[in-house]
């Protein structure tokens, strides 16, 4: 498919046919776009937590969306994978550390040359500004994560794989019920993937964005 094609078959799922599961090589394309998706920096502020079983999903569903999204479980509940994408809570020196090692055996610098210090200082430049100057650090995190989210939706389509990205849940639950925070992470949004039902009646509707000559200007 080509890329407009991809994002011309891609829609926000309503209802997902619980009966058809992803296959393993089609969800390891998946973990490996949302582990390879860009971020600022190479700051990757993310951690992903996928739930497959039906036990976790129904845990899902009950702490972060049948009180208040009670609309959104059946997208939960019925789909094969859900994804809930979760932020960073700091980026401390041991994490920062950790990237420029990992950045050092995977080839792309010798550790502590010179490079390594210029990747390094340019990182916590931005970090630090938006730690001390801006003072929006988690935003600019989550900006990143976001980022992870748009890539996900993309190559889902392109494997004929529907999903639904879905900010109706209840994050603060969410952290409480997973043990988010004491793990240094916090729910942010989340990702239902699968098959969609034979009566989603978003699937047939057709696609309805501004027209080209609205949103573009050409210099």
């Amino acid at each position: 498919m080509t890329p407009t094609a991809i994002m011309q078959r891609r829609y926000s799922t309503k209802a997902f046919d619980p009966a058809r599961k992803i296959s393993a090589a089609d969800w390891q394309e998946l973990e490996n776009v949302m582990r390879l998706s860009a971020s600022s920096v190479n700051s990757q502020p993310w951690h992903f937590l996928v739930l497959e079983s039906d036990d976790a999903k129904q845990r899902f569903a009950r702490a972060g969306t049948d009180d208040k999204y009670a609309f959104n479980s059946p997208k939960i509940t019925d789909a094969s994978h859900v994804v809930l994408f979760c932020t960073r809570s700091t980026l401390d020196d041991d994490y920062l550390n950790h990237l420029l090692d990992t950045e050092a055996s995977d080839g792309r610098f010798k550790k502590d040359d010179e490079f390594s210090a210029m990747m390094d200082g340019a990182r916590r430049l931005f970090i630090d500004l938006h730690r001390h100057d801006l003072k929006d650090l988690q935003h600019w995190m989550d900006k990143q994560v976001y980022l992870n989210y748009g890539s996900l939706l993309y190559a889902a389509s392109s494997l004929n794989i529907d999903a639904v990205p879905l900010e109706g849940i209840d994050p603060v639950a969410l952290d409480a019920e997973f043990g988010l925070r004491e793990k240094g992470f916090n729910a942010l949004v989340a990702v239902s993937l699968g098959y969609r039902a034979a009566d989603d009646f978003n699937a047939e509707l057709p696609k309805s964005r501004l027209p080209a000559d609205e949103i573009f200007t050409r210099l």
